[in-house]
């Protein structure tokens, strides 16, 4: 993290700290000399290879019509500004600027509404995925996007398009949102899309501010889609003695019509290291577990038990005509803790030492080749790569052990270049932030970036929103 001389922000002018008191109250402002300590909370998110950076003040609005007047005092004073949640982002975009603002969304933490009619809530940015799980459940809806951390928050998986492990069956944020508030960086309102099923009216202004990072504009409420809640489910684990096989079997099943609610892959290391955090005892005998490289983690669901019992026959009698040693029907405290050491994976990974952890998407079918140059490219380099992934959809997620850091560097962009040669993008959900921005700046279309500046300049022309996260 950052070193000792960055354990405060620049100093901020008195008066700026003064107007934004105004705005929300002194008692909802940290900034000045005597806050290094407060700043500091606000220094870093989850990302491995970026240090910490405190910012010079931060900022707690309650309403829209105060993080109005905050942005228009920072546009005033060409104050960078960094939006935030809860901080458990992995690609640096929650990182300040030391100069700059944080407006930190945690006092705009309510769900406005969960209206079971049209099956949507309406939720404030601050709001986080455990308290809308909760809320929703008393209602037997869901709100599908899991990315692994249930204390993330709403407007930061807007921020981030997050996905997570049910992405197989309902797709990422991006599906989910129908409809925005938002607040642009000269202060003004903007309100998108609503409780719609489908529109054709102009731009998408929701699509394009969903996966910006914070760059174009600040979310202040959202309109979430909302599901069913299937109260019968079972997990299969399969094992597979190579990584092509495993890799191989994907579409196949999602061609199969059986429907999966997630779909995993997860190489031999990564399950070790994560069963052994756990203290997790699957019940596979030794000699299976010697000879598999990588297990595929299935679960489905249903409303009706009977049905769910004949999908979990048929996974199972279809996972071994593909090649796995077995099919496992794991028990339901067994499967919830798996399942749950493999949306921790990422602390496991950094735990034992990683230095970046990756997350390349790449067509569902070149998964197998995609695997086998991450393997190839990483020998090359003399580097450890492990990993696992959202199978489903392509999602790899690689934990990347190399020490030296032009090495790393070489590594990583042989890995994105890979990924995207097979018609993949470097980064499936994470986004890009600050951690991959040399990589995405190198490698994007001349042509794409440019656009994207441009609509840039439209939405933020004194450049204060988020300044460094994923363009220069």
């Amino acid at each position: 993290m950052g070193s000792a001389a960055d354990a405060a922000g620049s100093a901020v002018d008195p008066t700026v700290l003064e107007a934004l008191a105004a705005v929300v109250g002194a008692e909802h402002v940290t900034g000045g000399a005597t806050a290094a300590a407060e700043l500091s909370d606000y220094a870093h998110d989850e990302a491995l290879s970026i240090a910490a950076q405190p910012p010079a003040a931060v900022v707690r609005p309650g309403s829209t019509a105060e993080v109005s007047a905050i942005l228009r005092l920072a546009a005033g004073r060409r104050l960078p500004v960094t939006a935030r949640g809860t901080g458990t982002g992995l690609s640096g975009a929650a990182i300040p600027r030391p100069d700059g603002l944080v407006v930190s969304f945690e006092r705009m933490n309510r769900i406005l509404e969960i209206d079971t009619e049209n099956h949507v809530a309406v939720v404030q940015p601050g709001v986080t995925l455990a308290q809308l799980d909760e809320a929703t459940a008393a209602h037997g809806l869901s709100y599908p996007v899991y990315p692994g951390e249930n204390g993330a928050s709403l407007g930061g998986n807007v921020a981030t398009n997050a996905g997570g492990m049910r992405a197989v069956r309902y797709g990422v944020t991006r599906q989910q949102v129908q409809g925005l508030e938002a607040v642009l960086p000269t202060g003004e309102v903007v309100r998108t899309g609503g409780k719609l099923a489908k529109a054709s009216t102009g731009y998408d202004l929701t699509q394009l501010i969903i996966g910006s990072e914070g760059t174009l504009a600040l979310v202040t409420e959202a309109t979430l889609r909302l599901y069913p809640r299937h109260p019968h489910q079972a997990t299969v684990l399969a094992p597979f003695t190579g990584v092509d096989e495993v890799a191989a079997a994907v579409p196949k099943i999602v061609a199969s019509g059986i429907g999966p609610l997630v779909l995993e892959y997860i190489d031999a290391l990564t399950m070790a290291a994560i069963t052994q955090a756990q203290e997790l005892d699957l019940g596979i005998c030794e000699q299976v577990r010697e000879s598999t490289q990588a297990y595929l983690l299935v679960m489905l669901d249903n409303a009706v038990a009977d049905r769910l019992d004949e999908d979990v026959q048929r996974l199972g009698e279809h996972l071994v005509s593909l090649g796995a040693a077995d099919a496992y029907v794991l028990p339901g405290p067994a499967a919830r803790r798996l399942v749950d050491a493999r949306e921790k994976a990422f602390w496991t990974a950094k735990a034992i030492g990683a230095q970046e952890v990756v997350d390349v998407v790449v067509p569902r079918a070149a998964m197998p080749e995609f695997l086998r140059r991450a393997r190839d490219i990483a020998e090359r380099h003399g580097s450890f790569v492990a990993g696992c992934g959202h199978a489903g959809d392509g999602n790899v997620h690689l934990s990347v052990f190399e020490t030296d850091p032009q090495v790393r560097y070489r590594l990583l962009r042989e890995l994105f270049e890979a990924g995207m040669k097979l018609g993949g993008l470097i980064s499936g959900e994470h986004g890009v932030g600050r951690t991959k921005k040399r990589y995405f700046t190198e490698l994007t279309d001349p042509v794409n970036l440019d656009l994207m500046r441009r609509i840039k300049h439209a939405f933020d022309p004194a450049g204060i929103l988020n300044p460094g996260v994923l363009l220069d």
